[in-house]
């Protein structure tokens, strides 16, 4: 088992930063993939962006150029810097990662943009 821990969440006005974490601990060999998700009310959930063992990143295009998603392998933690944030932006986010063939899901964390 996986287990993950979000932190980071919170309220920020428009043009505002964030930085959100995520820790992965239990029976972990390699992490594949790690990435965040978000989820805004009403709408499905999206991909945000997304980090592989060797760091090649992936990122929607509604966050290029604004977030950043970075790992730790030493620490099983996956960062996401969101700068410029914008109201759309307010969504649930979620932390995801790929264990082998297994993908496991944090419990979210919330992200409000607002003034």
């Amino acid at each position: 088992q996986v287990q993950l821990v979000e932190s980071g969440g919170g309220l920020v006005q428009p043009g505002g930063s964030l930085r959100l974490s995520c820790a992965a601990s239990g029976s972990i060999f390699v992490i594949n993939v790690m990435g965040w998700y978000r989820q805004a009310p009403g709408k499905e959930r999206e991909l945000v962006a997304t980090i592989t063992s060797v760091g090649n990143r992936n990122y929607a295009d509604s966050v290029k150029g604004r977030f950043t998603i970075d790992r730790d392998n030493a620490k099983n933690t996956v960062y996401l810097q969101m700068n410029s944030l914008k109201p759309e932006d307010t969504a649930v986010y979620y932390c995801n990662v790929q264990v082998g063939s297994v993908a496991y899901g944090g419990r979210g964390t919330q992200v409000t943009v607002s003034s």
